[in-house]
Order: C-alpha cells, then sequence, then structure tokens
C-alpha cells in the first residue's frame, strides 16, 4: 500500500547533515511513511551515507547529471506517493517526534486544509538560537482561510519551507515548483496553494531551520542577488493576475499594495545605499508598466512608493527632496489623509517637525 505520507528530502553537498535530518524523521510517532532522498549528483559522499540507513522506508535517488534544485524537487514530489508531501531540506530536522502525527491528524480531519505549517527555529553552529519571529502567526493552533492569509502573505514570505507539508493533489492540480523562480519558489507555491485552499497552522515549533553558508538561501543570494530581487517584485503581480482570474476582486489592492511595498523599499535602498539590492526609479518605472497597463494601478502604486521615499528623506533630514515627494505622492492619489498631514507638518517648520517626531516618540514609549 501506498504511504500516507513522503518526506522529499533534497540532498547537495550536505552529506554530513543528512543523518540528522533523516534520523529527526524516523523517530516519528507517526511511522506511515517514505523518505526519498533526492542526491542531485553531489560531489561529497552522500551515497556512502545514504546508504547507512538500513530502515526500508528510506529510498536513495542519485541524479546524473546534476538537474538544480527546482527540477529536483519537482521529480522528488512526481515520484511521492504518499497523500501528503513534506519537502524538506537535507540541512533541516523536525525538533519533535510527535510533529507529523499532529501534522496528520490536523489534514486528515481538515480536508479544505491544502497544506499546514509552524514557526521554525533557528540553528546555528548546531545551537538553537531562537524562534524565528516572522513565522509566528497565532499563539495556538488555527485553520486559516487561504485567501484572508493570502492578503498578508502576498507581501511577504513568513512561511518556513521546511515547515511545509502539502496535499499531493495540490502539487498535482495547482502547480509544482515554477522553474522561472529559482529563489520565490516556495514562497509561490504557498501563496497560490492559499488561493485555492485553506491552510493549517499549528502554533508549537516543530521544525529547525538551519543557517550556514551552504545553505540555499545563502547560495542563492552570492549567485544573482539582482534575480533574487526581482523575483520578489514580479511575485504580487503574477497573483494579481491569479486572483483575478479565480474572481476575487477584493484581493487585487493587497497585491498591488504589496507590489509598491516591494518596489519603495528597493528603490528607498538605492537612494541611501543601505541594501545591495536596489533599483533606480526609472527601473521602477520601467516594471511598473510591464507589469499593469491600467494608468490608475499605476498611479495608486507611485503614490505609495513617492510617499515612501518622502519618509526616509524626511528622517534622513532632507526636508526639500521630502516636501518633492509628498507632492508628487499627492498628485498621483489626492485621497491620502496621512500623507497630507505629513506635508502639512512638513510645511509648518520646527514646530511641524516637533510635532512630528514627538508623536513617534509617544508611539515609541
Amino acid at each position: 500500500m501506498d504511504p500516507k505520507v513522503t518526506f522529499v528530502v533534497p540532498c547537495y553537498k550536505l552529506a554530513h547533515l543528512l543523518p540528522e535530518c533523516v534520523n529527526s524523521i524516523l523517530a516519528q510517532t507517526f511511522s506511515d511513511f517514505e523518505i526519498l532522498i533526492m542526491d542531485d549528483c553531489s560531489p561529497d559522499n552522500t551515497p556512502e551515507v545514504a546508504a547507512s540507513f538500513t530502515d526500508p522506508r528510506v529510498k536513495y535517488v542519485r541524479n546524473d547529471p546534476n538537474l538544480g534544485h527546482l527540477l529536483n524537487y519537482n521529480k522528488g514530489i512526481n515520484m511521492s506517493r504518499g497523500t501528503y508531501v513534506w519537502l524538506i531540506s537535507a540541512d533541516d530536522y523536525l525538533r519533535r517526534p510527535y510533529a507529523l502525527e499532529r501534522y496528520v491528524q490536523l489534514m486528515d480531519a481538515h480536508p479544505e486544509v491544502g497544506f499546514v505549517f509552524c514557526p521554525g527555529v533557528k540553528v546555528r553552529d548546531g545551537q538553537e538560537v531562537g524562534t524565528l519571529g516572522y513565522s509566528l502567526h497565532a499563539t495556538r493552533d488555527k485553520i486559516f482561510d487561504g485567501r484572508k492569509l493570502l492578503a498578508t502573505l502576498v507581501k511577504e514570505n513568513t512561511i518556513v519551507a521546511a515547515s511545509g507539508m502539502v496535499r499531493k493533489a495540490c502539487y498535482d492540480s495547482i502547480s509544482l515548483f515554477p522553474l522561472d523562480m529559482p529563489w520565490g519558489g516556495d514562497w509561490y507555491l504557498w501563496c497560490v496553494f492559499a488561493l485555492h485552499a485553506d491552510v493549517g497552522y499549528l502554533s508549537e515549533p516543530m521544525v529547525c531551520y538551519r543557517e550556514h553558508e551552504l545553505s540555499m538561501t545563502n547560495k542563492l543570494m552570492d549567485q544573482d542577488l539582482d534575480h533574487c530581487t526581482w523575483e520578489d517584485i514580479t511575485l504580487p503581480w503574477t497573483m494579481k493576475r491569479k486572483v483575478q482570474e479565480r474572481g476575487y476582486r477584493h484581493l487585487v489592492k493587497n497585491c498591488l499594495d504589496a507590489a509598491a511595498y516591494d518596489y519603495a523599499r528597493r528603490v528607498a535602498a538605492k537612494r541611501y545605499k543601505t541594501s545591495t539590492s536596489f533599483m533606480s526609479l526609472d527601473q521602477f518605472e520601467d516594471s511598473l508598466c510591464k507589469n499593469t497597463s491600467n494608468e490608475k494601478e499605476r498611479d495608486w502604486v507611485r503614490a505609495r512608493v513617492y510617499a515612501a521615499l518622502a519618509d526616509a528623506d524626511y528622517w534622513r533630514g532632507e526636508l526639500s527632496l521630502a516636501s518633492q515627494f509628498y507632492t508628487l505622492a499627492l498628485r498621483k492619489e489626492p485621497w491620502m489623509p496621512k500623507i497630507w498631514a505629513k506635508r502639512l507638518l512638513l510645511s509648518s517648520g520646527r514646530l511641524g517637525n516637533l510635532l512630528r517626531r514627538g508623536r513617534v516618540h509617544l508611539l515609541r514609549e
């Protein structure tokens, strides 16, 4: 009989970490699973390490030649026989022996749920250093309405990749990892699955995410940070088209807001050289025009990007530039009361500056 769960364990140059990952799965109280070690033609001793596992539930697959991480993921998913698929890299591991049991119980009880996840714990130099704050979604277990979760998820990926167990039917009928998104493929899948199904959340951190030089995150950022940046910008536009196709018109604004947010922080980083991931105003305009032909949508995004730039200029003491960008923002979108207020305070000189900074100080206290 087919197993209930398939663990897909991609492995490339991670033979030294593979045992901790596989053993954390073999130690689970729920035992109806298979483990597919997907060796992407690794030059280390992964074959020998894989051969050391004598449990018949562990299966070893070696690619030759190397496929790259996305094709390797998809190959493992396609080979999966389980009702549920848990993709966990060889450098990550489960930190509780009952994690799988809890995941399966939730998914079995809620057929409307497309995937389930939990907070992650960061591991550095072999030691847990704390829960990843961005992965905390609630103080208790919860079933999220997928569309409501998407409204916030489209702005930022707050799901640790190693913590997600997906219904195989979602991969089969909705999407595998898109081959043109080596950086944000998991984020895209969480979003598109949430568009089609509800999402389960277990509040206990039961997965460890290892931070190290060979992690896929570091590898991709080192290879092409600019491409990572453009993927982040492309995702909200992609999801905007998909929510429109599904008829969820109320989510369009969330997607536009997410696009504006990402543009703003990239352009601000360019102006103040606070990041190696940035774009110019010309690049912003070019990207904006490529992604929407609707001038009203363009102005909506422009207004929010200009307002963010004005805020950045203001807090750096460049008040003349701040005034110019507030004015540009209001020309594109007049119905922004907060921006009118900021512009008014700025035009009030020293008194307005004291009032604005004093209010921020009180809020911080």
